[in-house]
């Protein structure tokens, strides 16, 4: 096996565009949240989807202990709240409003939320792939998603827009 560079690994991986997300639950000690890009859809019967927490993730433990997780997918204009998720000790909420739901807090204007309740867990290298059953979904009509390619944010627009 060949040996692979892990920055020429994440520089040509950053030519592969991903939505942004953030991951909520409602913890023990109130709301808890973290930016994730590593969110894929896996099947549609059952509806399931997977994501990729870091092991370092300091926040992954508190929202695997909850067993479910909502997912927001983050609209163009939410890099700061974004950037603020991936912060660690931060006060991740401070400026994000957000409304209830049964499995974790929904960030207000985003695209769209999933909730999940964790069925498995395997171990990848540094990340833990998460696989998790969608147990309701929702989204906004005409919102923007955020977008992460080489790097940098930007936005997706419709064509017919």
């Amino acid at each position: 096996m060949s040996e692979i560079d892990p920055t020429q690994f994440r520089n040509v991986l950053g030519n592969l565009p991903t939505g942004v997300t953030v991951l909520t639950a409602h913890g023990a000690d109130g709301p808890t949240g973290m930016a994730a890009n590593s969110v894929t859809s896996v099947s549609l019967d059952p509806p399931l989807i997977l994501v990729c927490p870091a092991k370092s993730s300091t926040t992954w433990p508190t929202i695997d202990s909850t067993g479910a997780f909502c997912v927001n997918i983050m609209a163009e204009h939410h890099e700061e709240a974004t950037r603020a998720f991936a912060m660690k000790d931060a006060d991740r909420f401070s400026g994000v409003a957000w409304h209830h739901r049964p499995t974790g807090p929904a960030l207000d204007e985003a695209v769209a939320w999933i909730e999940c309740r964790i069925r498995d867990e395997h171990d990848a290298g540094d990340h833990t792939i998460v696989v998790a059953d969608v147990v309701a979904i929702d989204a906004a009509d005409g919102a923007a998603p955020l977008v992460f390619f080489r790097g940098s944010y930007g936005a997706f627009r419709d064509a017919q827009a």
